[in-house]
C-alpha cells in the first residue's frame, strides 16, 4: 500500500475550517448548537471545527458505516447513537467526506424523525462523482474526484487516520 498525491495540506485543511466555523457562527448567531459527529473518520474534522465555533454548543457522536475497506455494502450498520435528546434543538450533522451519499442519507433521516427545530450538514469533502444518493449539503469544505483518499481522520482498512493531510491512496501492485 502506498499513499499517494497530497490533495490538501495541512494548512488548506485549517484554511477551510476556519471559513466554515465562519459561516456556522454567522448562520446561528443567537442559537444554541447540537454538534454531531460521525465516527471514526469525522473526528479530526470535527474536534479542529468545533473549536472554532463561538456559539454555545453541545457535542455527541454517531459511529455508523457502510463501508468495508474501500467498498461500501451498501447496508448502514449503526454502531453507536447519540445521547442527547435532540427533538426541537438546531443540529449539525459533521462528516468527514459525502461519497456515494447512502450513509449520510440515512443518518440524515434518522435523525429527522427524531424531530429537531432544523438539521443541516457540515462536510470537508464532497466527491459528487459517486453519489447515488442526493443528500442536501449546507456546509461544504472541499470537492474532490473520484479517488480514494486517506488521512486527516479518513481511512484504508483503519490505517492512515492519523496523517495531518489528505492524500490519493493507491494499492502497490
Amino acid at each position: 500500500m502506498v499513499v499517494g498525491k497530497v490533495l490538501f495540506s495541512p494548512e488548506d485543511i485549517q484554511n477551510k475550517v476556519m471559513e466554515l466555523a465562519d459561516e456556522i457562527n454567522r448562520d446561528y448567531r443567537g442559537s444554541e448548537l447540537v454538534a454531531i459527529g460521525i465516527l471514526k473518520g469525522a473526528f479530526m474534522f470535527f474536534s479542529d471545527l468545533v473549536k472554532h465555533i463561538k456559539i454555545p454548543l453541545t457535542i455527541d457522536f454517531i459511529i455508523a458505516s457502510s463501508y468495508i475497506k474501500t467498498d461500501t455494502t451498501g447496508e448502514v450498520k449503526i454502531y453507536y447513537d447519540l445521547r442527547e435528546d435532540i427533538t426541537n434543538r438546531d443540529v449539525l450533522l459533521i462528516e468527514d467526506i459525502v461519497d456515494t451519499g447512502i450513509t449520510l442519507n440515512f443518518l440524515r433521516e434518522r435523525l429527522l424523525s427524531r424531530a429537531p427545530r432544523s438539521l443541516k450538514i457540515c462536510a470537508l469533502l464532497d466527491k459528487k462523482d459517486r453519489r447515488v444518493v442526493d443528500v442536501p449539503i449546507d456546509y461544504k469544505g472541499f470537492e474532490i474526484p473520484n479517488e480514494y483518499v486517506v488521512g486527516y481522520g479518513l481511512d484504508f482498512d483503519d490505517q492512515y487516520r492519523n496523517l495531518p493531510y489528505i492524500a490519493i491512496f493507491k494499492k502497490k501492485v
